[in-house]
């Protein structure tokens, strides 16, 4: 219940810490990506299906079910890597993130997924080339920054 207020504050830093460094948003990614030396390895683990609908530019495509199979020769271990899917309602970055940390990958997961990178107008890439969504208004508003 919202009510209970029992958490520890040192207990819930620590969850919070944990949890930073363990996942990272599409505005870290897209800043890093912009840089030209981003530090890691952008992984799209959706189906072929959902990566020739549309992707990040840049990111290696290796489907969830085909990690722990391909990894080694599709990954340089001693590069990290941040890894998406579709969206928040969808956990194939979190199980694409486990199997690459079990494997002794240094791995984040990048919260929203392909679904908040496109609500907020960021690059697509598609067969036909690069795409600019349009702005979901409530992801990204024009006017109005979050402030984080």
């Amino acid at each position: 219940m919202i009510s209970d207020w029992a958490t520890d504050p040192a207990d819930a830093a620590a969850h919070f810490a944990r949890r930073l460094a363990v996942e990272t948003d599409v505005s870290d990614v897209h800043a890093a990506l912009e840089s030209g030396a981003p530090g890691f390895v952008l992984l799209d683990s959706r189906s072929r299906e959902a990566w020739d609908q549309g992707h990040v530019p840049g990111a290696v495509h290796l489907p969830g079910r085909e990690v722990a199979a391909h990894a080694e020769a599709e990954l340089d271990r001693s590069v990290p890597v941040v890894t998406y899917c579709w969206g928040p309602g969808c956990n194939g970055a979190t199980r694409a993130a486990l199997v690459l940390s079990l494997l002794g990958y240094r791995v984040r997961e990048m919260i929203g997924g392909f679904e908040y990178w496109a609500r907020e107008g960021l690059p697509v890439e598609t067969a036909g080339g690069l795409t600019r969504p349009d702005v979901d208004p409530l992801t990204a508003p024009r006017t109005v920054r979050c402030g984080c």
